[in-house]
């Protein structure tokens, strides 16, 4: 008697990236309340977020791409960037936090918060990069 496999290669990945965002929206949510409880302002926690996924993402993709270090199959690069990361990085919240900055009349504070972020996001992913590259030059134990 021949099995039957319960879900077909794609719908494998599919669930993979809905399990890995839904963990990363779960992750999004606890940084939130966090940030809440500390009594810091909450555009916090989406700078925390998106710097924190901009260096995971580019970390992952380089530990684990042709020329890296870690083997993994493709079914976990998607869960971890496309789930995990797309799960919890949060580029509508951070739109719609300097429009609220700007229309309650911080517009200064707003084109701040926007340049912040973006060069932190930016300046995470250029760090998860370069720490891959060079624990990919360490030799294997």
């Amino acid at each position: 008697m021949r099995r039957t496999q319960f879900l077909s290669q794609d719908g494998r990945l599919y669930l993979a990236v809905g399990c890995g965002a839904a963990a990363g929206s779960l992750v999004r949510y606890l940084v939130g309340i966090a940030v809440h409880t500390g009594g810091v302002p909450p555009f916090f926690a989406t700078t925390i977020v998106n710097v924190a996924g901009s260096f995971i993402i580019a970390l992952f993709a380089a530990m684990t791409g042709p020329d890296g270090r870690i083997m993994v199959r493709p079914i976990w690069r998607q869960f971890v960037m496309a789930g995990f990361c797309g799960g919890l990085t949060t580029f509508s919240s951070m739109s719609l936090d300097p429009l609220l900055l700007a229309a309650g009349r911080h517009p200064f504070g707003a084109g701040l918060y926007l340049a912040c972020v973006i060069l932190l996001s930016l300046l995470a992913a250029l760090a998860g990069h370069l720490l891959a590259t060079r624990l990919n030059q360490v030799p294997s134990s």
